[in-house]
């Protein structure tokens, strides 16, 4: 967002967007009481939030992100293999030794130590965290039952960090750690990440091209208000912790000015605007997406 926003002031200088990353509970909070112009998530609102906030809001969606377990062990720079089963069981603090069976099953070859996990995980309410929890729930009946999805859980085990900047620190710096964040910000600071294992039974890593492998069934069916989970897709290639990100947008401004300035730039933003997104680490809309959204920002009224 920082990067589309500073090239559309370029285009137009009256186009001044102030955005912060303070997390998607914090986006979707503000927006409600309509503290700020719009918000972003990775997480979509539930209806109950919907029905609660002060004005009708629209969920458009702006580019496909996956979210990757990273971690940290001093000494071994392969790459790991992940099944849901021992993602669940890592987070829910059943499996907590990296030479455990579940692990160790997947990754022969790997001389992996007997080191205890130390889980990290976001502190503050987050979209990434959304996501996350929603690809465990779909895959583990006991974290449905025990933990469940939502922006903030309460967390079986682990260490708190503030953002995905917070949590990607905090396992670059903590021996033996694990934790979740976007795949740009693992990129960003070259720490390993995991392939996970697909609904298909493949092991698939992050990537633009498994990512919107994940969206394919999602965007011939998407539903008119775009709030859709992509997570554990179908498909030999998808990447399973796949999710759209959404901005938040309401239906009426009353700042006619501040109403124009963002529809035109989510116009912008479905044309020139998806150009940018490879080169930071998330996927393109689907076509069908787009002109879907195209329809609904035409609602906008200001």
């Amino acid at each position: 967002y920082s990067k589309w926003f500073d090239e559309y002031y370029k285009l137009d200088p009256n186009a001044q967007i102030n955005y912060q990353s303070i997390g998607s509970g914090g986006g979707i909070r503000q927006i409600s009481e309509l503290t700020v112009d719009f918000g972003a998530t990775d997480a979509p609102m539930t209806d109950e939030q919907l029905s609660k906030a002060k004005t009708a809001i629209f969920h458009l969606p702006t580019v496909l992100g996956g979210v990757v377990p990273i971690y940290n062990i001093p000494g071994l720079s392969a790459e790991l293999k992940f099944t849901a089963k021992a993602l669940s069981g890592i987070f829910m603090g059943t499996i907590r030794k990296w030479n455990d069976p579940e692990i160790a099953a997947v990754n022969p070859g790997i001389a992996l130590p007997g080191n205890d996990i130390v889980v990290v995980h976001r502190s503050d309410g987050s979209g990434t965290t959304y996501c996350w929890t929603d690809y465990l729930s779909k895959v583990s009946p006991a974290w449905r039952a025990q933990v469940g999805r939502s922006t903030s859980v309460n967390w079986p085990v682990g260490l708190g960090a503030k953002g995905n900047e917070g949590v990607s620190g905090l396992v670059k710096q903590t021996p033996n750690a694990i934790g979740y964040v976007e795949l740009i910000y693992a990129t960003s600071i070259n720490i390993p990440y995991g392939t996970v294992q697909n609904s298909s039974g493949n092991f698939v890593k992050a990537s633009l091209e498994s990512v919107t492998a994940a969206a394919a069934g999602a965007a011939k069916n998407m539903p008119p208000d775009f709030r859709v989970s992509i997570t554990n897709s179908p498909g030999k290639n998808a990447y399973p912790i796949s999710t759209f990100t959404w901005l938040l947008i309401p239906q009426q401004f009353t700042d006619a000015t501040k109403g124009k300035i963002l529809v035109d730039f989510q116009k912008w933003m479905l044309g020139e605007g998806q150009r940018y997104a490879a080169g930071l680490g998330y996927a393109p809309l689907p076509p069908e997406v787009i002109e879907m959204e195209k329809q609904t920002i035409a609602r906008i009224r200001y």
